[in-house]
């Protein structure tokens, strides 16, 4: 299972979901950013890597459609509803991610 995390700027969000999912047992993680000043800005190779794609707002969402448009035709693409009010590694978003992501990771699980 290939996870991509997708949020703002790549270096809050996205980044603990990535590290926090990357120890799970057949979960594959990456993320990205969609603004211009992303620590990483999410390519197309990553789209088509991913097997399921979460974002962290329903804004990252219809931005993901408009630039990828019909190559997320495929995709399962996720919103977790998670404000941009957490650092990296916080616990409380861990705990979120975890309720939120893990929920749809563990079902996918191989």
């Amino acid at each position: 299972m290939r996870a991509l995390f997708i949020c703002s700027r790549n270096r809050l969000r996205s980044p603990t979901a990535e590290a926090l999912f990357s120890s799970w047992p057949g979960v594959e993680t990456d993320s990205a950013g969609l603004a211009p000043d992303a620590a990483m800005i999410i390519s197309m190779e990553q789209v088509l890597w991913a097997d399921m794609i979460f974002v962290m707002e329903r804004a990252h969402k219809a931005r993901l459609s408009k630039r990828f448009g019909t190559s997320l035709k495929s995709k399962q693409i996720i919103c977790l509803d998670i404000p941009d009010k957490y650092t990296f590694m916080q616990p409380e978003l861990i705990a979120i991610l975890e309720r939120t992501a893990g929920k749809y990771l563990r079902r996918n699980q191989h």
